[in-house]
Order: structure tokens, then sequence, then C-alpha cells
């Protein structure tokens, strides 16, 4: 199998061409979840915190075409961000002006203690780097044999000692930090490709 990683546009760039449908999906992969679970931690229901990660992909697909990235101004998972919040708050206004059921207060109150001293862009920034890892990493397995994935995952994301994940798969030592290196450059070079910076 081909493990040499592509040379890719910044998905930024890409992003400007609405017809770009595996650029939008990246970005949908990457960005979706983030967005749900800043809506989940700030209290919403699964059907709000749809809708809010439904919104700020609209208002981002709007804005994307014609998106110039600024260093000055910062990232742009901080300008996505700010999208995100904006409509979390939103949202939250709407529900102040006309209350609606919650399923009880003791839960509102847990994911709230949940988060307390941290703020939103510190969770929102970690997440991203989660979610960018586990995003690369599935679309990178499939251009690995499964004992070359699972010396990788076994020895790099477990944790395991390096001789026993090669006892366990009948390789050698050697083969083990080769895998990591090749899986890993891999998982990089994906990551590197729709990163803002």
């Amino acid at each position: 199998m081909d493990e040499s990683p592509p040379t890719r546009v910044s998905l930024l760039v890409r992003l400007r061409d609405v017809r770009d449908a595996t650029a939008w999906e990246q970005f949908v992969d990457i960005y979706a979840p983030l967005i749900y679970e800043l809506a989940r931690r700030r209290g919403f229901q699964d059907a709000d915190a749809c809708d809010i990660t439904q919104e700020v992909l609209r208002a981002a697909a709007t804005a994307l075409p014609r998106f110039t990235l600024d260093p000055q101004r910062g990232k742009f998972r901080h300008w996505l961000f700010t999208i995100a919040l904006n409509e979390v708050r939103k949202l939250a206004l709407a529900h102040k002006r006309q209350p609606r059921g919650s399923g009880g207060c003791s839960a509102q109150k847990w994911l709230e203690e949940q988060t307390a001293g941290e703020d939103d862009e510190a969770i929102w920034n970690r997440e991203h780097q989660s979610q960018l890892f586990h995003w690369a990493a599935e679309k990178a397995r499939r251009h690995f044999r499964e004992s070359t994935w699972q010396a990788f995952w076994r020895a790099a994301v477990e944790g395991q000692d390096v001789r026993d994940v090669a006892d366990a798969l009948g390789l050698s030592v050697g083969a083990i930090y080769v895998a990591k290196s090749r899986v890993l450059v891999r998982i990089q070079a994906l990551i590197e490709s729709v990163q803002d910076e």
C-alpha cells in the first residue's frame, strides 16, 4: 500500500469553492462535533445542540467563500468559535424569553460544574486538537495493513510496551517503531492539510 502522504491545498482555500464536496465533508467532520459539544456543555439538549450546529455551519458556509485568514485577527477556529458562541447565546436568550421544559435543573447544574474554572475557548481548543487527531487517524487507517495499524495504535495511542505489542503481533520491536513512525507521518500530514495555522 502507498504509505506516503499526498500534498494537499489548505482546507480554508478549498472551502472557498462551494462545489468542493471533499473539503466541505472534512470541514463538517472536524468542526460539527466541536460545535455540538460546546452547545451541550452550555446545557442545551440534543435537539437544540443540533440546531445550533446547523446554524453555525450555515453561517460558515455563507461566509467561507469570501473568508480571508488574517493572522493579526487570530486563527480560523477562533473565528468559528465566536460564531458558535454567538449562536449559543442567541438561543439561550430565546429560551429566557420563552421558557421550555428542560428535563430538570440538576442536569444543567452538573454540566456547569464539570467545566467550572475552565473557559469555553480553552475547552474548544483542546477538543479541536483531539477531534483533528481522531479524524486524521480514521482517514489514515485505510492506508495501512491491519498489523501496521495495530502496532501503531497499541504502542502510540494505548501506550502499551513496545515489546509486548511486538510479541502480541508477531513482529519485531523495530517493526513496531517503523509502524508508529509511518502512521504518525500520515496522520500529521492529514492534520496539516486542514489546520488553520
